[in-house]
């Protein structure tokens, strides 16, 4: 079967569905490779690129689409595209299945299958295919760039002869693909990041990549972004009025704000509205990336840039991974590749669209005549965050009664300890010798005093302790000491050496003690 890519046809669209090195992996998947003339040209894939893979150039998007069994492209397909479909061929593209009910019909017309790229569900098996998450990494990255590029300082602070720069202050609202992308980036060029997200176990995420989670002081049982397939859901009044009243305190203290909040198939919530972006300091810039869908900030104007009259630069470009084509096409094509790996399982050059892979149906939305969306949930459900077992305040009394009980119970049993092991020495002492048991009491005395000294110790400073008493057990250097004195010379030599070795025993046991419970210290 041939696989083609054709030119997409939305001004300003720069990416490609097919690049060199995806080629090379779709054709030892036993298929055949189609580009339409100057497809990769923006991206930076030149034609002579894919015919030195080996790859067939076709003049025209008629031929191509006429030629392929298989069409993989980026943008969401034209009527006059679709139309071009015919039975049994596959196409693979952003689809918007949910918004492009028109589209489906025509397809399903046409007795195409349809793969929407968007609709890869978020499993972990599935990450390699998640278009969705390539595209809102890079939008993140570009989203800090932009910034930065009409930003008027450093990110980093710095202290120079000429002066002190302080740094710069980001607020990442909403903590997904893009936004970690953009706490990522914007942390790694030295700026004091801040980040909010409606989902709560994404603090930690947050947090790990040396950001500071805002949190809002408003009590309410949140759902699980595992519920939603790893989106943010809709949340009450209660929690937008708590949340505004956060940004609208945060405001005046931030240079760089970059939005990331949407939900599927919603129009972009409301989040930073015109009186915080009057709160804001001249010169400061916000980046939206929800712009496509009517934007998180009050004044984002779709594919502009805006400046109010306050100063404030207001950031609504919709093809932030268009501007970074060749990554963009690299990554998308990649996503392409995986996703055929898993339809061409013989790896013979033909699609076996199997509808019981939990991955290949979410992402069809029509095969073989019929309209297949909207998938069923996956059998493998997003990763939920992990439910902190309620546990029940005690009261004081509850507390003291419960200690009580522990140490009866701890003295019982150290009482049981003692009266089986006297018993055991009394029968001991009933064979042995008594020169045997003076030394064998003080044995096993040794043993119990040491056995409930170690396991009252905490596990994480056994190895501190055992360094100790490595030290405290070189006492044997007394031995040797009393024995350099002797008159032979051998016996001085041994006496010295084992003086020596036990001073090394004894100063390196202090010393990686000593090292060892610094690393518990906090400073």
């Amino acid at each position: 079967m041939k696989i083609g890519t054709p030119k997409e046809i939305l001004d300003g669209e720069n990416r490609v569905a097919m690049t060199p090195d995806s080629a090379v992996q779709l054709q030892k998947l036993g298929y055949e490779c189609l580009i339409e003339k100057g497809a990769g040209t923006a991206a930076g894939f030149s034609d002579a690129a894919y015919e030195a893979v080996g790859v067939e150039v076709v003049k025209t998007a008629a031929s191509l689409w006429k030629a392929a069994d298989i069409v993989a492209k980026v943008r969401i397909p034209t009527e006059a595209e679709l139309k071009r479909l015919t039975k049994g061929k596959t196409l693979i593209s952003f689809f918007n299945p949910a918004g492009n009910e028109e589209g489906m019909e025509l397809a399903k017309s046409k007795g195409a299958n349809v793969i929407a790229m968007e609709m890869v569900p978020r499993i972990s098996r599935a990450q390699k295919m998640d278009a969705l998450s390539s595209m809102a990494n890079i939008a993140g990255y570009r989203a800090v760039i932009e910034a930065g590029n009409n930003f008027g300082r450093f990110f980093t602070g710095q202290v120079t002869a000429a002066g002190k720069v302080p740094p710069a202050k980001v607020l990442i609202v909403g903590a997904g693909v893009a936004g970690l992308a953009a706490i990522g980036t914007s942390t790694s060029l030295g700026a004091i990041t801040y980040a909010f997200d409606v989902r709560p176990e994404v603090a930690e995420q947050v947090e790990s990549m040396g950001a500071e989670f805002v949190y809002l002081d408003f009590e309410e049982e949140q759902q699980d972004g595992a519920a939603t397939g790893g989106y943010a859901s809709v949340q009450s009044e209660e929690f937008r009025n708590a949340q505004l009243a956060k940004f609208r305190e945060l405001a005046p203290e931030m240079d760089i704000v970059i939005t990331t909040a949407l939900i599927p198939n919603r129009p972009a919530p409301k989040l930073w509205l015109e009186d915080m972006v009057k709160a804001m300091k001249p010169g400061s810039v916000i980046v939206d990336l929800a712009a496509e869908r009517g934007g998180n900030v009050e004044g984002t104007v779709p594919d502009e840039k805006v400046v109010t009259p306050n100063g404030v630069t207001i950031i609504g470009y919709t093809d932030f991974p268009s501007r970074m084509a060749a990554q963009s096409s690299s990554l998308y094509a990649t996503n392409i590749r995986h996703m055929m790996t898993d339809l061409t399982p013989e790896k013979d050059g033909q699609i076996n669209h199997n509808m019981d892979d939990d991955v290949i149906r979410g992402a069809t939305v029509t095969h073989e005549g019929e309209i297949t969306f909207p998938p069923p949930p996956p059998k493998i459900q997003a990763i939920a965050a992990q439910k902190k077992p309620e546990v029940k305040e005690l009261t004081p009394e509850e507390k003291k009664a419960q200690e009580i009980a522990a140490f009866k119970a701890q003295t019982k049993q150290q009482f049981t300890l003692l009266g089986v092991g006297g018993a055991l020495m009394l029968l001991v002492g009933l064979v042995a010798p008594a020169s045997f048991m003076q030394h064998f009491i003080v044995f096993v005395l040794a043993i119990f005093v040491g056995f409930q000294v170690i396991w009252n110790v905490s596990h994480s400073l056994h190895t501190p302790l055992m360094a100790i008493t490595n030290a405290i057990s070189s006492i044997i250097i007394v031995g040797a000491l009393m024995q350099i004195g002797s008159g032979s010379f051998l016996v001085i030599l041994l006496a010295a050496l084992s003086v020596f070795m036990a001073g090394i025993n004894i100063f390196g046991g202090f010393l990686v003690t000593r090292r060892m419970l610094a690393m518990f210290q906090k400073s």
